[in-house]
């Protein structure tokens, strides 16, 4: 189905194009969140009349879009959550999760607009892109911890996911703790 961008949409194309999509695609995606129209000749002309219009309301909501990066790229978040000793989380990080966690220290954004490909499971810094507007990214860095005071650790530098090396029988001297060797 071929149909008319009214904004860029990425992967696909910018506006004012003629592209050809799949018909699910273009039926429950395009068309019905307002980014394209079916390709006819009276939406054609239609374009035409509104692409002033469409090109003036894209670039208020870029200078929109790329005040708010301004103010949020480069922060960092602290999100607390449950792990194991090996850093796993017991649950998981999830782009609702930081939009909330970013939303709470005064800067709107809704969870569609964290690209976050796949949940995050371990604690540790993770970089993560907030797609404010098709053209303009922000990147923030989440601190997943198990406690405020592993954050500042994270912070620093420190690997907290690492276990600590525990004696095995080689490496044990029973001398160094007051007890006999079995030797002699």
């Amino acid at each position: 189905m071929e149909v008319i961008l009214l904004e860029r949409v990425a992967k696909l194309g910018h506006m004012g194009e003629v592209v050809n999509v799949k018909a699910g695609y273009a039926r429950n995606f395009l068309l019905t969140r307002g980014k394209a129209l079916r390709a006819t000749e009276a939406n054609r002309k239609k374009f035409e009349t509104m692409k002033a219009q469409l090109e003036a309301r894209n670039l208020e909501l870029k200078s929109e879009a790329e005040a708010v990066a301004a103010r949020l790229d480069g922060t960092s978040y602290v999100l607390i959550r449950q792990a194991g000793e090996t850093g796993h989380l017991y649950g998981s990080v999830s782009a609702r999760d930081l939009a909330d966690a970013i939303t709470a220290a005064g800067i709107s954004v809704a969870r569609s607009q964290v690209d976050l490909t796949t949940p995050i499971k371990a604690i540790g810094l993770h970089h993560v892109t907030v797609v404010l507007h098709p053209e303009v990214e922000a990147k923030v860095t989440v601190n997943v911890a198990r406690s405020t005071g592993e954050a500042e650790r994270q912070v620093q530098g420190e690997d907290l996911t690492q276990r600590a090396e525990e004696p095995t029988f080689e490496t044990f001297n029973p001398e160094e703790f007051g007890g006999e060797s079995d030797e002699g």
